[in-house]
C-alpha cells in the first residue's frame, strides 16, 4: 500500500520509540518500509527516510545495512539534512573500509560546498577514526563558508558547534589558535 504523506511528527515518534526501547534495528526496518511506500509529495521524502533508517542501523551497529540504506538515499537523489554520501563514508570507516570512505569523501570535497551538518558529521567521523588532519580540514572548510555571514539562529548554532569541534581537533593537533577561533571567542 502506497503512503501519500510522512510527517516529521511520525518520524519523531518512531525515533523516540527506538531510543526508549533500544529497538533501533526494528525502527530502521520500519523506516525502510516507509521509504519504499511513500509518494514523492510527502513532507519527508524517500531519501531522508533512507538516511534515517541508516542512522538507526548505525546505532544498532549494523554498519553494512547502514551503508546499504545510505546508498539507497544516494540513488534516490532526494534532499537530506546530512549528505548521504558523508554518512555512507562514516559507516564505511566503521567497517574499516578506509580507502572506500576516503574516495567518497574526496568526491564530496571536490564538489563542495556542503551544509554545516554535513561538515560536522564528517569532522566527527574522521576525528573518531584518528584522522585529525582530515577532520580539521573539513571543519575549517565548513566554518569558512559561514563565518561572518548573516545566518539564522539555527545555522549560527550549527556553526558554533562546528567551531567547537574544530577547536578540540586543533588542540589535539597542537595547533595555535587562529582567526576562526578568535571569531568564535568574540561571538
Amino acid at each position: 500500500m502506497r503512503l501519500t504523506h510522512v510527517t516529521t511528527a511520525e518520524l519523531d515518534r518512531l525515533e523516540f520509540h527506538a531510543v526508549r526501547s533500544g529497538e533501533h534495528g526494528g525502527v530502521a526496518a520500519q523506516l525502510l518500509d516507509l521509504a519504499n511506500r511513500v509518494d514523492a509529495g510527502s513532507e519527508i521524502g524517500r531519501a531522508e527516510l533512507f538516511v534515517r533508517a541508516g542512522e538507526q542501523w548505525e546505532i544498532a551497529q549494523e554498519f553494512e545495512r547502514a551503508c546499504a540504506a545510505y546508498q539507497r538515499a544516494i540513488d534516490d537523489g532526494g534532499s537530506t539534512v546530512i549528505d548521504a554520501r558523508a554518512l555512507r563514508a562514516g559507516a564505511l570507516l566503521h567497517l574499516d573500509e578506509v580507502e572506500r570512505a576516503q574516495a567518497q569523501l574526496k568526491r564530496l570535497e571536490t564538489e563542495g560546498p556542503h551544509g554545516l551538518s554535513t561538515h560536522i558529521h564528517i569532522a566527527e567521523a574522521l576525528y573518531a577514526h584518528d584522522d585529525l588532519e582530515g577532520a580539521e580540514r573539513w571543519a575549517t572548510a565548513g566554518a569558512r563558508g559561514y563565518v561572518g555571514a548573516d545566518v539564522t539562529p539555527y545555522v549560527h548554532d550549527l556553526l558554533m558547534e562546528l567551531l567547537r569541534i574544530r577547536f578540540r581537533i586543533r588542540t589535539d593537533l597542537g595547533l595555535d589558535e587562529d582567526d576562526l577561533d578568535d571569531w568564535a571567542d568574540a561571538d
